[in-house]
């Protein structure tokens, strides 16, 4: 199976000795990736983007991987975005306190409030990438935020906006009701429901938010990015903890998926699609989309050759447990040009 420009539309690469350690399994797998902004603090200036950009060059040592960087939203003003326009590929935006480190997110979703910064991103032709959960009962934050979604596509209809890593059935079908909405879809999320994660013991590294539903949700989510459905794309927010913060009381949220992204995805669209409707997913949609092209093209070429994943990633000092640790997969990386 081979695939063109391998692109992750979702990524978190953190900072510091843990950017280095996690930044070359994505830099070699893919030719680029959105990298998403809640640092501490997180990114709102562009000299702190650039600064975090030149860091994350420097940590996949040359690898043929470009960074599309992303800004925290605030608001900002039309004479700021003119000027960070050429730095950025994205704002996105967390409502307050949702997430890992997303306490200064967005508070009110009034209209009139949120105008001014979404008529000039409008303009300006910056898509909004959005964590659409509110703060409800865990289950059903993503469906609620449905009607957040509808108000934002009808009021700004010049707007791209993106679903991050949607998980309900009810994402799925407001999908298709406006043409300014598109989804990203994590690989975690087409395989778990809930069972996998609270259904016998509780798994920690299978905990993220959004958490994974049921099987009716994963089905719908299955049912786009299988029959290559234009307006979805992989992203696989591939979101890094060392392994005492995920083992822990009260431990965070997010799965480790860079290192095993494109085998997972290929074992799964060889059982269930085909390597077309994979390219698309993994990067023909989200090129069309965001009218993206490479001018260094990468390809990766995957055979079916069965390996283990590591039980974990990292040294002494800091371990991160990847999704699927131990697990055989069917696919192999053979060749990266």
């Amino acid at each position: 199976m081979t695939l063109k420009n391998p692109l992750d539309m979702h990524l978190h690469l953190r900072d510091g000795e843990l950017l280095k350690r996690v930044a070359p399994l994505s830099a070699g797998a893919f030719r680029a990736g959105v990298i998403m902004p809640n640092l501490i603090p997180p990114l709102c200036e562009i000299s702190a983007l650039k600064a975090y950009k030149e860091r994350i060059l420097a940590a996949c040592g040359g690898e043929n991987f470009t960074p599309l960087m992303t800004l925290f939203y605030q608001d900002y003003t039309e004479k700021f975005l003119e000027e960070a326009r050429g730095e950025i590929f994205a704002i996105k935006l967390y409502p307050a306190g949702i997430t890992t480190n997303s306490s200064g997110g967005v508070v009110s979703f009034e209209v009139e409030r949120l105008r001014p910064t979404l008529e000039a991103m409008s303009a300006l032709k910056i898509p909004l990438l959005i964590h659409g959960e509110t703060n409800d009962f865990v289950l059903d934050r993503e469906a609620n935020f449905a009607k957040i979604y509808a108000k934002l596509a009808r009021n700004f209809p010049r707007l791209k906006i993106v679903m991050e890593h949607i998980t309900t059935a009810v994402s799925c079908e407001i999908l298709k009701d406006y043409e300014n909405l598109y989804a990203s879809i994590t690989l975690h999320h087409l395989t778990l429901t809930l069972d996998d994660l609270i259904g016998g013991k509780m798994r920690p590294h299978l905990f993220c938010k959004p958490v994974a539903k049921t099987h009716k949700d994963r089905e719908a989510l299955c049912g786009l990015a299988f029959s290559g459905y234009e307006k979805v794309m992989f992203g696989s927010d591939s979101a890094p903890h060392p392994r005492e913060e995920k083992e822990c009381c009260g431990c965070a949220a997010g799965v480790f998926s860079a290192p095993v992204a494109l085998e997972c995805l290929a074992e799964i669209f060889e059982k269930n699609s085909n390597a077309g409707a994979l390219q698309k997913f993994i990067s023909d949609n989200a090129c069309q989309i965001h009218n993206l092209s490479f001018e260094n093209e990468k390809t990766i070429r995957l055979e079916k050759r069965q390996w283990q994943v590591p039980q974990d990633y990292g040294d002494e000092r800091t371990r991160i447990v990847p999704f699927r640790a131990g697990e055989g997969v069917e696919f192999s990386r053979v060749l990266e040009a």
